[in-house]
């Protein structure tokens, strides 16, 4: 963990930016868990449930956007209304603990100039899925003045001034609550896998179906629940697994069948 800074200049301040549509059942936790930051910034994407008043309650500068055009073009609005020296992208579903809120403090502190990924402590349908292998690594925080803007309309990418920057990884795990209900779930399944869809007919690719997405899901279920242990985290370990193998297969059924519907959307 780097040390802090030992002239007197002026401290570094943070912007904890959260993206939220819908998210009463944990927006108080996660905006809680981030309440010392210099600045909380919500962006909300036209919530119908009381996200924005408990965003609000909680401290919260909140800017609602309700056109939505993508994972990105949001991020780059928090961009836009963050006004600290770094800008931490935290999700409606995460928690920062104690440890993670004093590593990351150090980070800032210490005027860093490199990326820093985290790593997931995952939840799932009220378990912690102790022994899955989450290693998914994810950029989250950097110099305000480091980004452009966000690419990508699912998992997004962060445009970088300088694309050498140095890429550094927090020892303490992110708590994610990742799959909250079979409900939710269900609901996150068909976002990600129409967005997948779209991203995929709007590069040009091909191959889509039922037996390239059994492919797909197949190869993702072994590789979570054997191969990154899924199988030791019982039933809350296979439902995980098993939705975002279900993901990987209506991605690619969706990618065929619902091609024009995705090439008109795409074409707006």
């Amino acid at each position: 963990m780097p040390s802090p800074v030992a002239d007197a200049g002026p401290v570094p301040t943070l912007t904890v930016a959260v993206l939220t549509h819908n998210e009463a059942r944990c927006i108080d936790a996660c905006l809680r868990s981030a309440a010392w930051a210099d600045q909380l910034l919500v962006v909300d994407s036209g919530s119908t449930d009381d996200t924005v008043e408990r965003a609000r309650a909680a401290g919260a500068e909140v800017f609602i956007h309700a056109d939505w055009q993508g994972f990105a073009v949001q991020r780059t609005r928090q961009l836009q209304h963050a006004r600290c020296d770094y800008v931490f992208f935290l999700d409606a579903d995460e928690i920062m603990s104690a440890d993670f809120q004093q590593e990351l403090q150090a980070i800032v502190r210490s005027g860093s100039t490199a990326v820093w990924q985290i790593r997931w402590r995952m939840m799932a349908f009220g378990h912690e899925l102790r022994h899955f292998r989450a290693n998914t690594l994810v950029e989250r925080l950097f110099q305000r003045d480091q980004i452009q803007g966000w690419t990508g309309v699912v998992h997004e990418q962060a445009l970088l001034r300088d694309a050498h920057v140095p890429r550094q990884v927090m020892h303490t795990p992110l708590l994610h609550h990742s799959r909250q209900s079979v409900r939710a779930s269900l609901e996150k399944l068909t976002q990600y896998a129409a967005l997948g869809a779209a991203k995929r007919a709007a590069q040009g690719q091909q191959g889509g179906g039922v037996v390239r997405g059994l492919l797909a899901a197949s190869t993702m279920f072994i590789r979570l629940y054997v191969v990154r242990l899924g199988f030791l985290c019982g039933g809350a370990g296979f439902l995980y697994c098993l939705f975002v193998a279900l993901e990987a297969f209506f991605r690619y059924a969706a990618l065929l069948y619902d091609r024009d519907i995705l090439t008109d959307r795409a074409g707006r």
